[in-house]
């Protein structure tokens, strides 16, 4: 389990592979100066945030190798938040390589 730090608040737990999917999605829309609201559960319950490219952020994995990265989950966190401007960590899809191996 790793943490996201937002704003040098409390550290949020998510698991690794989470992280590093988020991560992507996350450094993708501040690279392009984009703001967007982040929603995660929490110990607290649902929590938001608003990220913009001027607060600080920080991904602090457990592990010491990155996953390796579901490009529809991706496309699937990506896809949302461009639609709502809200970045809420789904359930992970079976991968493309995964879905092909079915259907075989």
């Amino acid at each position: 389990m790793g943490f996201l730090i937002y704003d040098r608040g409390e550290p949020i737990e998510l698991d690794d592979r989470a992280l590093a999917h988020l991560q992507v999605v996350i450094i993708d829309k501040l690279r392009r100066g984009e703001h967007f609201s982040l929603t995660l559960r929490g110990e607290r319950g649902m929590v938001s945030y608003w990220v913009s490219p001027r607060t600080a952020i920080e991904f602090v994995y457990h592990g010491n190798r990155r996953p390796v990265l579901n490009h529809a989950w991706l496309e699937q966190l990506a896809g949302e938040v461009g639609l709502t401007g809200v970045l809420t960590l789904v359930p992970e899809p079976p991968s493309s390589a995964e879905l092909q191996h079915d259907s075989t």
